[in-house]
């Protein structure tokens, strides 16, 4: 667990980024290894939501309003109530975590997972059992804005394995932890290759 998170207050961690770039197997091995609650984004989701995504169709920014705000209040509050709390969310918008970040009352840190369309595609072509189609990944890849530098998100390769994704997750919270970004300095951070 990260005793106290960053400058002493909760650690709330999204991992965000468009659908098949393994969101919520990250979340899980970061919660697994802090102890931590984990909020799977996608049972936020209201019927119609779910339905409405089923059936090939996009959601719309009204759509996913109280889905953010749901999804938000639930990890502020297990993030205040056990120090730490990860969450499995899109994200695709500033506007979308910055609601999130609103409604979960805390600062949020995001691990943003990227890698290239193929990828992301031949990923979700192979599962099974999941609401969304491939057929959206287009709309979603249209719709992301990748986390600006004002933003405290980790940009990650979605191709490489999760534990080793998992590791650099954990040294980038482990080094904020020991030294707190001011006001003009940079939040975004991006690995070298």
């Amino acid at each position: 667990m990260v005793a106290g998170g960053v400058k002493g207050e909760p650690l709330a961690m999204v991992v965000m980024g468009v659908s098949g770039t393994g969101k919520s197997t990250l979340g899980r091995l970061l919660a697994d290894h802090w102890r931590a609650p984990f909020l799977e984004g996608d049972t936020f989701h209201s019927a119609a939501n779910v339905a409405k995504m089923e059936a090939g169709a996009p959601l719309t920014d009204a759509d996913r309003w109280p889905w953010l705000d749901r999804l938000g209040a639930a990890l502020g509050e297990a993030a205040r109530g056990e120090g730490v709390a990860v969450a499995a969310c899109s994200a695709l918008r500033h506007a979308y975590r910055a609601r999130l970040e609103a409604a979960a009352g805390l600062p949020l840190h995001f691990a943003y997972l990227d890698t290239d369309r193929g990828e992301i595609a031949r990923r979700m072509g192979a599962r099974t059992g999941h609401y969304m189609p491939p057929s959206l990944l287009d709309s979603q890849l249209a719709t992301l804005e990748p986390p600006a530098a004002d933003e405290c998100a980790l940009r990650l390769d979605a191709g490489h394995a999760p534990e080793a994704l998992c590791r650099e997750v954990r040294a980038w919270v482990e080094d904020l932890t020991r030294h707190p970004r001011t006001d003009d300095t940079a939040a975004n951070v991006t690995p070298h290759p």
